[in-house]
């Protein structure tokens, strides 16, 4: 049996190598477009309590945070969220930034939204991976709405890149993928080359199709009432390489 691969989440995601290497991914407009979409669909008219979960720098938060939202950005990498406080301070904006784990921060009907979003969730066990979707469940106000970013298993591996290389000056990021089809995990053997300098980086990520995680929000009290193929509204479909879903809180915690 292969053993379980650990991972430590803050080194294979350092903010500075992320920022380096994805820029392409993070420009003004995509994130513009992004919240724009979640203003929309979570009919965003009046000041709401948001949660920004695995907020990274905080490119989604402080922006929400710019309407007037009571913002909370939650993350583990102390790295991206001096980043992300920093560009709140720039902005002279109001945002709450906590350094925690997805796996155990809750707050008991807090919110009346919650974001998790550009494939930050399946890095952990199948249980863990439904525990923060059980906390997520717990945090929203009763008919408070979800929002999960993540790809669609069923169209990603048609044709999924078993290598990649994103090369920027003279500076490499190598992908090698595997799909266990057992564990429903696509293992990355990551390389960094940075001013000379390897650095191997693997991790993991859950991925699922959409009846998996509909089960998995189902099971916690949340169904789903849209579903997107992208941040532009289309629909959702078989061939759609991501799922955009929004999700609303329909049990009441008796906790």
């Amino acid at each position: 049996m292969e053993a379980e691969p650990n991972f430590n989440l803050e080194s294979v995601f350092s903010a500075d190598d992320y920022l380096y290497f994805y820029s392409n991914h993070l420009k003004d407009e995509y994130s513009d477009e992004e919240v724009s979409f979640l203003i929309r669909e979570f009919s965003l008219n009046e000041p709401s309590a948001i949660l920004d979960l695995a907020c990274g720098h905080g490119r989604h938060s402080n922006r929400l945070a710019e309407f007037g939202h009571a913002i909370t950005g939650v993350d583990q990498s102390s790295e991206f969220l001096e980043i992300a406080e920093r560009d709140a301070e720039k902005r002279g904006l109001h945002a709450r930034y906590l350094c925690a784990d997805s796996r155990s921060y809750c707050e008991p009907v807090g919110y009346d939204c919650i974001i998790h979003l550009f494939s930050s969730f399946g890095y952990f066990s199948d249980e863990e991976n439904e525990l923060v979707i059980r906390n997520v469940a717990h945090s929203l106000k009763d008919g408070g709405l979800f929002c999960l970013d993540i790809l669609n298993r069923d169209a990603f591996l048609k044709d999924y890149p078993r290598f990649s290389v994103l090369e920027k000056n003279a500076d490499l990021m190598i992908d090698r993928n595997r799909f266990d089809p057992v564990s429903g995990r696509l293992y990355n053997s990551r390389i960094i080359i940075r001013d000379g300098i390897r650095k191997d980086t693997p991790f993991f990520l859950r991925l699922y199709n959409l009846n998996e995680i509909t089960r998995i929000l189902n099971d916690n009290g949340l169904s789903i009432i849209r579903r997107f193929a992208d941040w532009k509204g289309n629909p959702f479909d078989g061939e759609s390489k991501r799922m955009i879903l929004i999700a609303q809180k329909t049990q009441t915690d008796n906790e």
